[in-house]
C-alpha cells in the first residue's frame, strides 16, 4: 500500500497554499493533494472578488484579524516575487448619509485596534477621487489590492509540483480511517476507480465541503465537527467602461455575513458589483437574474448614475460559513487533536473571506500551531 507522510483533501487555495509550504518546510516529506473537481480552485477559491483585503473588519485577536494581515504582506510579496498580477488600488468605504456615521467611525477604531490605519475623506475629498461616488465621507484603506486569483493558484501548483508534491485530480475521498492512531488508511475514487493508501497526517482543506468530508473520517475517538451552511453570492459585470479607478464599498452590515453590495475591479479594468448574500441549502451555482433590482437599488445608493442596462450577469460563488442568518460572523476554526481528540487530524472550517487574502499566512500558522511532530 502506498504511504504519504501528510494527504490534504482540496485544491483550492488554501490546500494550494499548504502544500507549498509543507514542501519547503519538509522538503523530503511525501505529500499527496486530492481535488474531486478536474480544475484546481473551481469553487469558492475562483468565485470571489479577487480581493486583497487590507483586514478592517475584524474582532480584534481572531484568526481572521491576525492572518488577514499577515497574509496581505505576505500576498504582496509572492505576487512580486512570482510575477503574479496584482495591483494595489485603494479601497473606499463610503457612509451615504448622517444615520452611517457612527458605523463608520466605529469600524475606524475597530480596523486600528487591528492595525490597520484608514484616512478619513471629507465629501470634499471623496468627490475629488471618485466624482460619480455619492457619500457624505468615506474611509480610505490604501492596502487594499486586486490579484488575479487563478494565477496565483497555478503558481502555488506548479511550486509544489516543483518540490515533489503529488496532485490526483478527479479524485474523492471516499472515507479515512484511523489506525490504532498510527495515520489513516485512505479509500478515494479516482477517475471511477477506487483506490487505497495511507497517510501519517490527514488535512481536511475541503471548503464547502469540509463538514462532508470530516463525516468521512472514521477514528477511535467520538468526535463532533462544525456544520458548514452555505451562502451564495452574485456577481454582475458593468458593461464598457469602469466609472471607478479605486474599489468602492458601501458601509458594512451588522453581522458581516457580507460586506455588501461592493463594486470591484479586475486587472483589465472592467468593473463588477456583487456579492449579495442568501443562504442556500444545497451547493448550486445557478444564476437568479431576478437578484437585479436587489442589485440596483444597493448600489444606486452610493452610484446614483448607475445605468442598469449596463449589468449584466456573470458568475456566482458559494462561501462556507459557520454561523447561521442573524448571527454574528464566525471566525476561522482550525482543530488538531488538541480539539477533537484525533491523532495526525487537522480539519479547516469556515474559510471564507479574507481566505485568499489569508491563504499563505493561514498555511504558515497551520504548520507552525496544528501539525504534529
Amino acid at each position: 500500500m502506498d504511504h504519504f507522510d501528510y494527504c490534504i483533501v482540496g485544491a483550492g487555495v488554501i490546500g494550494l497554499a499548504l502544500a507549498h509550504k509543507l514542501s519547503l518546510k519538509y522538503p523530503n516529506a511525501s505529500i499527496l493533494v486530492l481535488e474531486k473537481a478536474s480544475l484546481i480552485g473551481s469553487e469558492t477559491s475562483s468565485r470571489n472578488s479577487e480581493v486583497i483585503h487590507a483586514g478592517i473588519y475584524y474582532p480584534e485577536g481572531s484568526l481572521k484579524a491576525q492572518l488577514c494581515l499577515q497574509g496581505r504582506e505576505a500576498l504582496y510579496e509572492f505576487c512580486q516575487r512570482y510575477r503574479v498580477n496584482v495591483r494595489q488600488t485603494g479601497k473606499l468605504i463610503v457612509a451615504n448619509d448622517e444615520s452611517e456615521l457612527d458605523n463608520l467611525f466605529t469600524l475606524q477604531k475597530k480596523a486600528d485596534n487591528n492595525g490597520v490605519k484608514l484616512d478619513v475623506f471629507s465629501q470634499q475629498k471623496l468627490q475629488q477621487f471618485e466624482p460619480q461616488v455619492k457619500g457624505i465621507k468615506a474611509l480610505y484603506s490604501s492596502r487594499t489590492g486586486i490579484i488575479d486569483s487563478h494565477i496565483f493558484m497555478q503558481t502555488l501548483q506548479t511550486l509544489a509540483e516543483q518540490q515533489g508534491v503529488l496532485f490526483s485530480l478527479n479524485t474523492e475521498l471516499i472515507c479515512a480511517q484511523q489506525n490504532n492512531r498510527q495515520g489513516f488508511t485512505i479509500r478515494v475514487n479516482s477517475s471511477a476507480q477506487e483506490f487505497e493508501f495511507h497517510s501519517s497526517q490527514l488535512i481536511n482543506c475541503a471548503g464547502i465541503y469540509a463538514s462532508e468530508v470530516a463525516a468521512r473520517i472514521e477514528s477511535d475517538t467520538s468526535t463532533s465537527f462544525p456544520q458548514t451552511h452555505f451562502c451564495i453570492g452574485h456577481y454582475f459585470s458593468y458593461q464598457g467602461r469602469s466609472p471607478f479607478k479605486h474599489l468602492i464599498y458601501p458601509m458594512p452590515g451588522k453581522n458581516l455575513h457580507g460586506l455588501g453590495i461592493h463594486a470591484t475591479l479586475d486587472l483589465g479594468g472592467q468593473c463588477r458589483f456583487g456579492p449579495d448574500s442568501q443562504y442556500i441549502d444545497n451547493i448550486d451555482y445557478q444564476f437568479d437574474e431576478q437578484r437585479k433590482n436587489t442589485f440596483v437599488s444597493a448600489i444606486k445608493r452610493y452610484f446614483p448614475a448607475l445605468e442598469a442596462e449596463r449589468l449584466q450577469p456573470a458568475y456566482t460563488g458559494i462561501r462556507p460559513k459557520l454561523s447561521l442568518p442573524g448571527e454574528a460572523a464566525a471566525d476561522f476554526k482550525i482543530e488538531n487533536a488538541e480539539d477533537h481528540g484525533v491523532s495526525g487530524l487537522i480539519q479547516c472550517f469556515g474559510i471564507e473571506s479574507p481566505g485568499l487574502t489569508s491563504s499563505l499566512a493561514l498555511a504558515d500558522y497551520i504548520i507552525r500551531n496544528k501539525l504534529e511532530a
